[in-house]
């Protein structure tokens, strides 16, 4: 049986909350950045099943949500890619595989996390999972906006209607964008428990994600609304997997530059799935994941 323990790291005026799976010395571990920003890491919870390969899985809680410290009344200055970048290269380094080496496996957000922290071509880092992640927040925004052309009129009226009024905490926008999401984020309905879990936290303390992005998936009028990594990702030196779903809100268009870009990469996109193969099609994501990683652990044998 696979066991877990949890600790706490406290750095400076923050504390981040993490959970190792399995082994660290069996195989290169695998880290898991999760989205959001600011939706805790729950809604992958059900990756600790990769575990079961027998390399370590770590999942953590980035700052200002979940089970690490949170801090609402915070200078909305302080959330910054930096600061979660900083984060991640601390919790590499009390784990202690910084140097030893590591996976990175970043989804949504977290992808967008991963590649920022993959293109300063740190040592360890043994190879790159880009899960259902944009390379534009701008090409995100745009796709966002043909997707929402095809929903029904009187949902898409709804939205308009409300973002315009400035009214987007109303239960009718929430219920019409509550369409967008189980077409484009989760197709599994209703959702799956620990994915419940981190909208639930989310609800809680949305903090991180209102600040950094804006009231929803397809509203993103945050301090990251003008990201991107499009023209930095020629240095991202790893092997590099891209993994989407065929109705994704991130979309062909917002992966291709990490398609046509990165050197060493490839691509696969799954059929049933938006957001979240994961959960939408766990087989087939299990089996592109440590199929990848298996190949790039034995080149480096």
């Amino acid at each position: 049986m696979v066991t877990s323990t949890e600790a706490v790291m406290e750095w400076g005026d923050y504390a981040t909350w993490y959970r190792v799976t399995g082994d660290l010395e069996a195989a290169t571990p695998l880290v898991i950045l999760h989205g959001g920003p600011g939706m805790a890491h729950d809604y992958l919870d059900s990756l600790t099943r990769l575990a079961d390969s027998g390399r370590a899985v770590i999942h953590y809680d980035q700052v200002g949500c979940g089970n690490s410290s949170h801090h609402p009344d915070a200078d909305p200055s302080m959330w910054t890619v930096e600061l979660f970048v900083e984060e991640l290269t601390r919790l590499l380094a009390t784990l202690g595989i910084d140097q030893s080496g590591y996976h990175l496996l970043g989804q949504s957000w977290g992808g967008m996390l991963a590649a920022e922290f993959a293109v300063l071509q740190p040592g360890g880092l043994r190879s790159l999972i880009l899960s259902n992640s944009p390379a534009s927040i701008p090409t995100w925004t745009a796709e966002a906006r043909r997707l929402r052309l095809d929903l029904p009129d009187e949902v898409r009226d709804t939205l308009d209607r409300h973002e315009a009024a400035g009214t987007i905490d109303d239960p009718e926008y929430l219920a019409a964008a509550q369409v967008f999401y189980d077409r484009h984020v989760c197709r599994v309905v209703p959702n799956p428990e620990e994915v419940q879990r981190s909208t639930e936290q989310f609800t809680q303390d949305p903090t991180v994600y209102l600040t950094m992005n804006g009231p929803t998936e397809f509203h993103c009028i945050g301090t990251i609304k003008d990201w991107t990594i499009e023209d930095r990702v020629h240095a991202i030196s790893v092997p590099t997997l891209l993994l989407t779903g065929a109705y994704d809100e991130a979309t062909e268009l917002t992966n291709r530059p990490f398609a046509e870009n990165i050197p060493d990469v490839r691509w696969t996109v799954f059929p049933e799935s938006s957001h979240m193969p994961f959960v939408e099609e766990p087989e087939a994501y299990d089996a592109a994941v440590l199929g990848f990683l298996d190949e790039v652990d034995h080149a480096v044998r």
